[in-house]
């Protein structure tokens, strides 16, 4: 762990910093979220565009979304075991920058190839960036508030698909899609000036080290909450890849309305973010089965739903709400991480980008079964929040196991 935020313990540390600046630093973290947030969501609304820009098919355009996500699941570890000396403000001055510059090079790239090449890019610091920003914001509060300071980093993200998506999407349709990863090249290195204005200075860590940060990898506590994650949050990706197509295909609306639907899941993320932090400051482990119960439910009614508008909107913003899974899992992999919590905290974002695979690649499997978008999004959605509880209790009884007396390389949290 990185002196500049080891050297007192954190109940020292929320004590010697003044609220407003707390305030300020996680404000900062979060606009970096903004940033990443309307990246990788505007590129699935703007598919249309590029893909005429360059003369390919809207498939293979969304081979672009597909290069972000595996940038994110690489990254993630290779960044921060490269970075386990590096302070953590140093670190997240460098993973902005980068992503400013690679979300410039998507802005101007000359072919398609090239776009797959930077978007790829691009994803490299996504993880990497929210997995130390959690780590930053958490120390600058109290033990109890931690999952809240971390849900407001988060809200940076999910305020993206309220805000940021849909200008991006305007920008597509008025001012060219290359506007839009302008827009968030200059967001990125905003966030960079804002964090070293505000995050304060440390030293090289000489007691952390990539070996070190490696450890998580072999921490079965974390490796199952990592698979909670992307098994059960697959069926939230599933129903936002295929809204779109819902509405339009199975519910014959006019495409005018998909905005706002965007909009309405986007608030449940927000509301969900902001919920989930204040439920898991006071119990984790129950926060993290009632947001997967929750999901299980929502899927459950999303075939259904489809048959009303009103209907459908309640739905997928408790849709939208269930996204707060991934402030309590990312809490609860910095408990059980030990010295391995900015690895542990990064492979997060890897673990609910593979979700981002598993979730539409399954309902595209249940399309081509002859099921129709709602119909494939639910099924999918409900097989996997079931496989994620699943897991979920394995994580929880393991746990449990260790705290009876088994060795552990890693202190487990209290239910």
């Amino acid at each position: 762990m990185s002196n500049d935020l080891a050297a007192t313990p954190t109940t020292r540390l929320a004590a010697d910093r003044p609220e407003t600046r707390a305030g300020l630093i996680i404000l900062a973290l979060a606009l970096g979220g903004f940033a990443i947030g309307t990246s990788e969501f505007a590129s699935m609304a703007l598919v249309p565009y590029f893909s005429a820009a360059f003369g390919v098919t809207e498939a293979d355009a969304s081979d672009v979304i597909s290069a972000y996500a595996l940038g994110v699941v690489v990254g993630a570890p290779l960044l921060v075991v490269l970075g386990a000396r590096w302070p953590k403000r140093r670190l997240l001055i460098a993973f902005m920058g980068g992503f400013a510059v690679f979300n410039a090079m998507s802005a101007l790239a000359p072919s398609y190839e090239w776009l797959v090449a930077a978007r790829f890019f691009s994803g490299l610091p996504h993880g990497a960036y929210f997995g130390v920003a959690a780590l930053v914001a958490a120390r600058q509060v109290a033990p109890n508030r931690r999952s809240s300071a971390v849900a407001r980093v988060m809200l940076g993200l999910t305020v993206a698909t309220i805000i940021g998506v849909p200008f991006a999407n305007m920008l597509g349709q008025t001012v060219g899609w290359r506007s839009a990863y302008g827009v968030v090249s200059l967001l990125a290195a905003a966030t960079a000036v804002s964090v070293a204005l505000t995050v304060a200075p440390g030293r090289m860590s000489k007691e952390s080290s990539p070996l070190q940060e490696l450890g998580a990898l072999v921490n079965r506590q974390v490796l199952l909450t990592l698979a909670t994650g992307a098994v059960g949050f697959g069926g939230m990706f599933a129903v936002y890849t295929y809204l779109a197509s819902t509405m339009i295909t199975d519910m014959a609306l006019p495409e005018t309305l998909v905005p706002m639907a965007l909009a309405v899941i986007g608030t449940g993320m927000t509301v969900g973010a902001l919920a989930a932090g204040w439920a898991a400051d006071r119990n984790q482990t129950l926060a993290a089965f009632v947001i997967m119960f929750g999901t299980l439910a929502a899927m459950a009614l999303y075939p259904a739903a489809s048959g009303s508008l009103p209907t459908y909107l309640m739905v997928i913003f408790v849709v939208g709400a269930t996204g707060g899974l991934s402030t309590v899992l990312q809490t609860r992999l910095m408990d059980v991480a030990g010295d391995a919590q900015q690895l542990a905290a990064a492979l997060n974002h890897s673990a609910f980008n593979m979700a981002n695979a598993l979730g539409p690649f399954a309902a595209a499997t249940a399309l081509t079964m002859g099921y129709g978008f709602a119909d494939a999004s639910g099924i999918v959605g409900v097989g996997l929040s079931v496989a994620g509880i699943l897991v979920f209790t394995v994580t929880v009884l393991d746990a449990r196991r260790l705290r009876g007396g088994t060795a552990s390389a890693a202190p487990v949290p209290a239910e």
